[in-house]
């Protein structure tokens, strides 16, 4: 399951929360509304994860206001969620 990020908007700093039944892969995906890839976080764990994102791209630039997605793929499991990031 993959939840809201907290706060939504948020700044500078947004929760990503999802739980996983089982240990599996994950990875978290943040792209922008032209759906460019702005950051990725990976593990391998169970349970309920958190991942904090700082508003920074993989280069550690921070992004610009506006409106991005993240998607959660997890074994076969993919969901993604809008989230509002506000300067």
């Amino acid at each position: 399951m993959l939840a809201q990020n907290y706060p939504n908007p948020f700044n500078p700093t947004a929760s990503i929360a999802f739980t996983l039944p089982f240990s599996t892969n994950w990875s978290l995906k943040i792209y922008n509304v032209a759906g460019q890839l702005i950051k990725s976080f990976e593990g391998f764990s169970s349970g309920q994860v958190n991942v904090n994102w700082d508003g920074t791209d993989d280069s550690g630039d921070k992004v610009s206001s506006g409106i991005y997605f993240y998607k959660l793929t997890a074994g076969d499991f993919s969901a993604t969620k809008k989230m509002v990031l506000t300067k």
